[in-house]
């Protein structure tokens, strides 16, 4: 095994981990504040469809929080369509509003890195 096959490999671990580390931070969210964002965005018909799936297990509740993450991270696309209330955005409580949006962001940058070591073992010829 060569250097660079080993950093490789240690950068896909280091990913492997981070997104460990962002399903259980997400679950903890999803347990402890799940009703207090339902309750601040009782408005939103775009939350609300996504709001029976704090009843589907851990894996209904990592929907619902990366649904609402997703939406608060970019409501200028929901507010255009009026899936979304600005009202209730305003009042969103700022510091949950900074920790779903760094969870939206780390996510989309671990996956977009998984993604780059992918395409780099591809064209260096470590994946068949």
């Amino acid at each position: 095994m060569s250097a660079a096959e080993f950093v490789f490999g240690y950068l896909g671990g280091a990913v492997l981990l981070g997104v460990l580390i962002w399903i259980g931070v997400a679950l903890y969210l999803a347990y402890t504040k799940t009703d207090l964002m339902l309750a601040h965005l009782k408005n939103c018909p775009a939350i609300m469809v996504r709001a029976p799936l704090r009843n589907g297990g851990p894996w209904g509740k990592l929907l619902l929080i990366g649904g609402i993450s997703g939406i608060i991270t970019f409501p200028n696309f929901y507010l255009k369509r009026g899936e979304l209330s600005a009202d209730d955005l305003s009042t969103f409580p700022a510091s949950l509003r900074r920790k779903l949006i760094l969870m939206q962001w780390s996510i989309i940058v671990l996956f977009s890195f998984a993604f780059l070591l992918w395409v780099v073992g591809k064209v260096v010829g470590w994946h068949k």
